[in-house]
């Protein structure tokens, strides 16, 4: 989906392609929805919570695809992973939750790690550099956001409401850069949401299905692809600077997720840290 973002931010503006994967990101949800107990799923008590989230899922989405027009694809995933630093550094004041030095001690090595990638007083250090940064914060809000609305609603409930919002934010932002999309392009457009709305799905059922500490090194392997592909289809080479700081990143970020199976556990719900967000 990545890729393809980033191959048709060439030709469309980030909010036309926020708005296409975010109406056909409704495709395979719906199909969840109608074979999982149909549109009572969607009931909610909190449509405040889900205003909130929603909005702070689709800022993280546009700084994203924002990022993936003008920067590697590796530079942004590494950027990206620390997104869960900054979810630990929020669980604490938002949800309550302990942190013990240990992991405090896993957040700071953490973000030396991404002041290692963008390496101020070099070119890395730019206000383009900021913006996959600025969504890495967006993300762990939305993530904290995700948590407190699951103790009450459903996966499909919370998805929804985000997709929808994206639609939306998609169809406002993109009235000043619209360009009517050609057969090929509408049909990758659309390939973006489907893709999109399919990887949000299997993630979920991921992470309803295994520890995060066990999916945690998967999630980290787009790192892999993102120079995998970034190389293949754009020819860009991740700086040495982006690797060592990517590696210091993802391994404060599997650190923590070690000492998370060290706590007792926390009562099981239906969503914990999955890629509802972007």
């Amino acid at each position: 989906m990545d890729v393809l973002i980033k191959w048709l931010s060439a030709s469309y503006g980030t909010f036309q392609i926020v708005f296409f994967r975010s109406v056909f990101g409704l495709v395979p949800l719906s199909v969840l929805v109608a074979s999982s107990g149909g549109i009572g799923l969607l009931r909610t008590s909190r449509p405040g919570g889900h205003v909130l989230r929603s909005l702070v899922g689709a800022s993280a989405l546009v700084c994203f695809f924002f990022a993936f027009k003008h920067m590697p694809l590796a530079d942004v995933y590494a950027i990206h992973f620390a997104g869960p630093l900054f979810l630990t550094a929020l669980s604490g004041p938002m949800l309550g939750e302990h942190v013990g030095w240990r992991r405090w001690s896993a957040v700071g090595v953490g973000f030396i790690g991404v002041v290692v990638m963008l390496r101020p007083g070099s070119g890395m250090f730019t206000p383009v550099a900021l913006v996959p940064l600025l969504g890495a914060v967006f993300y762990a809000f939305a993530m904290i956001f995700v948590r407190k609305l699951s103790r009450t609603e459903t996966n499909a409930a919370i998805v929804c409401y985000f997709t929808l919002t994206g639609v939306a934010v998609g169809a406002i932002g993109m009235i000043a850069d619209w360009r009517t999309p050609d057969l090929a392009g509408f049909g990758l457009l659309a390939a973006v949401g489907i893709l999109g709305g399919i990887a949000q799905i299997m993630m979920t059922q991921a992470f309803r299905s295994a520890p995060a500490a066990v999916l945690a090194p998967f999630e980290y392997s787009a790192m892999i692809w993102a120079v995998l592909f970034g190389y293949l289809v754009f020819a860009d080479v991740p700086t040495s600077a982006v690797i060592v700081g990517a590696l210091i990143v993802s391994a404060s970020g599997l650190y923590i997720l070690h000492r998370e199976t060290r706590r007792p556990p926390r009562p099981v719900t239906e969503t914990t840290g999955e890629a509802v967000a972007p």
